[in-house]
C-alpha cells in the first residue's frame, strides 16, 4: 500500500470510528416479537479489529434473542465480552466458511429465525439490529445485507448506500463483510460450499439458489455499516482465491457480472410508511 493509499485509509477509518459513535438508525418495522438471531463470526484477534465493538452492537436489541459464537483465529480473547461470545480459539490459519460450518454443526438452526454472517472489522450504527432485522422481515428478503457508506472500502458499487432508498432488491448479496438469511433458506444454502473455502463465487451462484427457492434478496440502505478499517486483499491471498472461485464457478449454474449486478426494485424513502 502506498503512503498515499495508507493516509487516506487512516482518515477514512477514523471517520468511521466517529460516524459509529453518534450514528443511530430508526426501527421503523420493529421484528417480530421473539425472533431469534444466531450471530456466527471469525474475528483476527492478532490483528486491528472491532469485535468488542460488534458484540455489544449486535447484542442490543429490544425485540430479537440474539445468541453470539464467535471463533478468534490466531490468538486468544482479550477481553470479558470477547471471552463471553467466543466458542473456539484456532490458532492456525483455517479458511473462513470452513469455520464457519463448523459452528453450524454446534447449533440446532431450526430454533433460529435468522442466521447473521459477520466479519470483524465493520462498525454499526446504534439501533442496527432491530432496523436490520426488520427491514429484512418487512421487505420478505430471504438473503439480505446492509449498504456499505461513503467512506467504506468496497469492490462492487452496487453496495454503496443509496441514503434517498430504504432498499434495493438485487440479484447480488456480497459473502461480506456481512450478510443474513431467514430460515426459508437454511436448507438451501447451509451447510457453506467448502469446494470454495472462503466463499468467493457464492455471491454468483446464490441469486438462482435464491431465485428456485421462490424468495427474493436485496440490500438494505437504511441500515448501513461502516467497512474502513481494512481494505481488500489485506486478509488473504486474493489471486490464489480467484482461481478457486474459477473452478468452482465451472461447475455450476451462475449469473455473470452484468446479470447479478442488476437492480430489480427500489424502495424510496417516501414509500412504505407505517
Amino acid at each position: 500500500m502506498s503512503r498515499l493509499s495508507a493516509l487516506y485509509r487512516r482518515a477514512m477509518n477514523r471517520v468511521g470510528a466517529r460516524w459509529a459513535e453518534r450514528s443511530a438508525v430508526a426501527v421503523r418495522h420493529p421484528p417480530r416479537a421473539g425472533t431469534r438471531v444466531l450471530v456466527l463470526g471469525v474475528y483476527l484477534a492478532d490483528r486491528s479489529h472491532t469485535v468488542e465493538h460488534l458484540m455489544s452492537a449486535l447484542g442490543r436489541s429490544a425485540h430479537c434473542q440474539v445468541e453470539q459464537r464467535w471463533i478468534a483465529l490466531r490468538g486468544e480473547p482479550a477481553t470479558p465480552l470477547q471471552r463471553a461470545h467466543t466458542v473456539r480459539v484456532v490458532m492456525q490459519r483455517v479458511p473462513k466458511f470452513r469455520l464457519l460450518n463448523e459452528l453450524l454443526r454446534d447449533v440446532d438452526l431450526r430454533s433460529f429465525d435468522h442466521l447473521l454472517v459477520c466479519d470483524d472489522d465493520v462498525r454499526l450504527p446504534s439501533g442496527f439490529t432491530d432496523a436490520f432485522i426488520g427491514w429484512q422481515q418487512r421487505l420478505g428478503f430471504g438473503l439480505a445485507q446492509p449498504a456499505r457508506t461513503l467512506n467504506s472500502c468496497l469492490d462492487h458499487p452496487i453496495v454503496r448506500v443509496r441514503p434517498w432508498l430504504h432498499a434495493r432488491r438485487t440479484r447480488f448479496v456480497e459473502i461480506g463483510p456481512m450478510f443474513c438469511l431467514q430460515r426459508c433458506l437454511f436448507d438451501v444454502l447451509l451447510p457453506f460450499d467448502e469446494s470454495t473455502p472462503m466463499g468467493w463465487g457464492y455471491d454468483l451462484v446464490w441469486p438462482l439458489q435464491v431465485e428456485r427457492a421462490d424468495t427474493t434478496m436485496g440490500v438494505i440502505d437504511a441500515t448501513p455499516l461502516d467497512h474502513s478499517l481494512r481494505g481488500r486483499g489485506e486478509a488473504y491471498a486474493w489471486e490464489k482465491e480467484r482461481e478457486v472461485m474459477a473452478d468452482y464457478l465451472s461447475g455450476r449454474d451462475h449469473l455473470d457480472a452484468r446479470e447479478a449486478f442488476t437492480v430489480l426494485q427500489r424502495y424510496p424513502r417516501w414509500s412504505l410508511r407505517d
